[in-house]
């Protein structure tokens, strides 16, 4: 398996899915580019180089892990697998995943170039403005940021988007406070002290899923990475803040998050994953960068939020969660789960048993999809991970006086564009979802009309024999 972020490019390249792009502008165009090639058929993984105002191999890579194929490979799986049964196959690993400790060395990678004290610049790397109504550069918008839990030790390596403010100043944003790496930088604050931290820009694809998992707190996104790929994580201690940094990453921040009583800057806006804007421009935590280090022509990890349905990920790993949720509670017969609309839609197939087995997962499913207005329960002839096929099974098996329910404050975010502005100001973070029930009605399933198309395994049959002819 991959050792590194550069390795996992190689296999991507040898995938045929890579594209080199020369002399784009971090301004706007990076982020255009990568945003066009997201939504294309065939979804591109891209290594920016000779990027205006840069020497060549200070680099950006950008949809590293946005269709099926390289989220599969991400993860230690076959590339090959159809999306369902990647998804399957990956629910199955992690159950059985078993936490891989980190392991130490004496050298790490990201020490080949070190900047200390007046030189630090991180205006030296081409830190995109992703979207045109952006605040400013955001180095990271897939970085891991790393902290010590004061008290325990414990070391918290999550996902939290960075913008450049100067040389030596990048704002670290916590969307709220009970986000792990913020309770932790608050135990500092409380204390009247600043918060050791490290940002790691260009880590390996184990530890970006990681990075963006919603661990137990106290677990180790190190150990979970290592499990992912099968062989610990290498890890060497920071040179200022003796914080473990894996070694093989690219780039390397050090420095404090002080407290915000001291200073702040103004933080985003910032475009989401809604594909919208959440908010203006507020008040962030403000990290003193002391210390730079990084790799021989580096390699910035980029994973804008961009508007649906392109995600950070080609596998919706949160689907794999509801999933195991569902048979944990019991509900047997499930052949699926997928979301759509980067998780804003969540689709469940099964095979139905009993009246009323379909609404019994829809509510289970609902009550697990984070921000999700629309939960879709179809047949086990309906392959979930296919828009096409799951609206054909609302457009001609849901009755809509009969079939959808309304359920009504369920989960949702500060990040949902649909809720009325007085009503976020008074910490509303829930609304409604809707409840389709697109299966065959259950006390007449055997009556209903015969589908004309292939059943899902007789397409596989034909796929399997002709499929490269058919591809040319």
């Amino acid at each position: 398996m991959y050792k590194d972020l550069r390795e996992f490019i190689d296999c991507i390249d040898q995938l045929g899915a890579l594209r080199r792009i020369q002399g784009a502008d971090p301004r706007f165009e990076i982020g255009g580019i990568t945003e066009v090639a997201a939504g294309s058929p065939d979804c591109p993984a891209l290594l920016f180089d000779s990027i205006i105002g840069f020497p060549n191999g200070f680099r950006v890579f950008s949809n590293a892990t946005t269709d099926v194929k390289r989220a599969a490979l991400a993860l230690g799986l076959d590339p090959m697998l159809r999306p369902l049964d990647a998804l399957k196959a990956w629910m199955d690993k992690r159950k059985s995943l078993r936490p891989l400790a980190p392991v130490s060395v004496g050298s790490a990678a990201f020490l080949q170039n070190s900047l200390v004290g007046a030189d630090v610049d991180v205006a030296r790397f081409p830190a995109p403005v992703w979207h045109r109504h952006d605040g400013g550069p955001f180095i990271g918008s897939g970085s891991i940021v790393i902290m010590r839990d004061p008290d325990t030790g414990w070391i918290n390596a999550s996902i939290y988007r960075v913008q450049v403010h100067g040389p030596h100043k990048v704002t670290v944003q916590f969307d709220h406070g009970g986000r792990h790496g913020a309770i932790i930088a608050k135990k500092y604050w409380d204390r009247g002290q600043s918060c050791p931290v490290a940002i790691l820009h260009g880590e390996d694809p184990a530890l970006f899923i990681a990075g963006f998992e919603y661990l137990p707190h106290g677990s180790s996104e190190y150990e979970f990475a290592g499990a992912i790929k099968g062989a610990p994580i290498e890890i060497c201690s920071g040179p200022q803040t003796g914080l473990p940094l894996p070694a093989h990453a690219e780039i390397v921040f050090e420095g404090r998050l002080v407290p915000m009583s001291e200073a702040t800057l103004p933080e985003g806006p910032f475009g989401e994953f809604t594909g919208y804007y959440a908010a203006e421009a507020r008040p962030g935590p403000v990290m003193e960068v002391t210390a730079i280090h990084h790799r021989n022509d580096p390699i910035l990890l980029g994973s804008p939020p961009m508007k649906p349905p392109r995600f950070h990920f080609g596998l919706p790993f949160r689907a794999a969660t509801i999933w195991s949720e569902l048979e944990s509670s019991g509900v047997t017969d499930v052949v699926g789960a997928w979301q759509h609309v980067s998780q804003l839609m969540t689709v469940v197939a099964l095979r139905q048993r009993y009246d009323g087995h379909a609404k019994r997962a829809a509510l289970v499913a609902a009550a697990h999809s984070y921000m999700a207005r629309l939960v879709v329960v179809v047949d086990e002839d309906i392959d979930p991970s296919n828009l096409a096929d799951v609206m054909w099974a609302v457009a001609t098996r849901c009755e809509p006086a009969d079939g959808i329910d309304i359920v009504r404050n369920a989960w949702s975010s500060a990040l949902d564009p649909r809720i009325p502005p007085d009503q976020k100001d008074r910490g509303v973070t829930s609304h409604s979802k809707a409840i389709i029930d697109a299966c065959k009605p259950f006390p007449w399933r055997d009556r209903f009309p015969k589908a004309s198309a292939l059943s899902a395994e007789e397409a596989r049959q034909i796929e399997e024999k002709w499929g490269n002819q058919i591809r040319g």
